[in-house]
């Protein structure tokens, strides 16, 4: 709305609004306006949120400590969501279909998140929507996503190669090119297409769910996520610069800056209100549509792989769980005295706060180590 005001209406007048044309200087405005916008509704959201007596239930199997915990305000994420898309819609150039693509998975997820937190508070019990209910609701938002992006392939505005660390060359095709030279391998082709864009999106998105257990853990995470992704969507837009580090050249994804800056601002604010002790959580409606947000991101700038480092702890949360409820499905034991990994921590003595930090250390290595396979190809 504003690049249009000031970059392509004032711009040919006034010679001073070239700096809106350039999408760095939007990105750090859109971050920065996220930021304001976060910590100026806070107390308002949190206020509403605790007129209309909407507080977390807690799981009983869960940690004995986080008993105290209930009654806290849930349903933070609207305000995440909010931050999020206010500056995208101020900053970002709204004629390009990648910048909205993310925006639909953003809303698309944070309702279905915002369905399971009122399913939860209308039985008043830690108890939302059933898990095959939710999964398929978030696959079907994803099928959404993998379907916009084959119309902007069929245009010429996508590509469908992957970009894979360490190798220069190796690029494989979502598609698989070959199989579409024969009509009778188009449904292969098609169903390995959506397979992949369905685990990256709902994988994503179940990560951060299952990482938000702790006062300001997901969130805090979700800043060095989102400001990897920022720099990688800066990276992969810019002709020079993907030229250099051998990335698949994708013009509409310097957009994306944007949109990813505009995360990093929303999710510091929200910081401000979650740290421990948390006036408010953000619910599935935060951390599913910051998980699909993110996954969405990936999927456009085509770094799916380099997203298993970028959101490290995340994988690490999933894939706690996995191995937690298949061991004891088949041997009958727990690998962990607890599940997700953050709550082990716990039971082994180490102190909220210290779970988070650390986490978080961990999540700031990864996404450093993610950044750095840019240029080591």
């Amino acid at each position: 709305m504003l690049y249009w005001l000031l970059y392509e209406k004032l711009f040919p007048h006034f010679s001073v609004f070239r700096l809106f044309g350039y999408g760095t200087f939007r990105t750090a405005f859109a971050s920065l306006t996220a930021l304001l916008v976060g910590i100026w509704l806070g107390p308002y959201m949190i206020r509403k949120l605790r007129e209309l007596q909407i507080g977390q239930y807690i799981r009983e199997e869960g940690p004995k400590s986080h008993q105290k915990k209930a009654g806290t305000p849930t349903m933070g994420g609207i305000l995440i969501v909010i931050s999020i898309l206010i500056p995208t819609l101020l900053w970002a150039n709204l004629r390009n279909f990648y910048v909205w693509i993310a925006m639909f998975s953003l809303v698309s997820f944070g309702a279905i998140g915002f369905y399971d937190d009122y399913t939860k508070l209308k039985k008043m019990k830690n108890l939302g929507l059933t898990a095959r209910k939710k999964f398929l609701l978030q696959v079907i938002a994803a099928l959404v996503v993998g379907w916009m992006l084959l119309g902007l392939h069929a245009r010429g505005l996508y590509q469908t190669e992957m970009n894979v660390p360490f190798f220069k060359t190796f690029r494989p095709d979502l598609l698989i090119d070959g199989f579409l030279a024969s009509p009778w391998t188009y449904p292969l082709a098609f169903f390995f297409f959506f397979l992949f864009i369905v685990v990256v999106i709902v994988g994503s998105a179940n990560g951060v769910n299952l990482a938000d257990g702790l006062d300001g853990l997901a969130i805090g995470l979700m800043i060095i996520a989102s400001s990897a992704m920022t720099m990688l969507s800066y990276v992969s837009g810019h002709a020079e610069f993907a030229r250099y580090l051998d990335l698949a050249r994708l013009p509409g994804a310097s957009e994306l800056t944007i949109f990813c800056g505009a995360m990093t601002g929303a999710s510091m604010a929200f910081l401000y209100y979650n740290a421990h002790p948390a006036e408010v959580f953000m619910g599935d409606v935060g951390s599913l549509s910051l998980g699909g947000g993110l996954g969405t991101v990936a999927v456009l700038i085509k770094q799916e792989v380099l997203l298993l480092f970028v959101g490290g702890v995340f994988v690490i949360e999933c894939l706690s769980v996995i191995l937690q409820v298949a061991s004891f499905k088949l041997r009958g034991k727990r690998i962990f005295k607890m599940a997700p990994l953050h709550h082990h921590f716990e039971a082994i003595g180490w102190h909220e706060s210290k779970v988070i930090v650390r986490f978080w250390i961990a999540g700031l290595v990864m996404a450093l180590f993610a950044l750095t396979t840019l240029k080591l190809r």
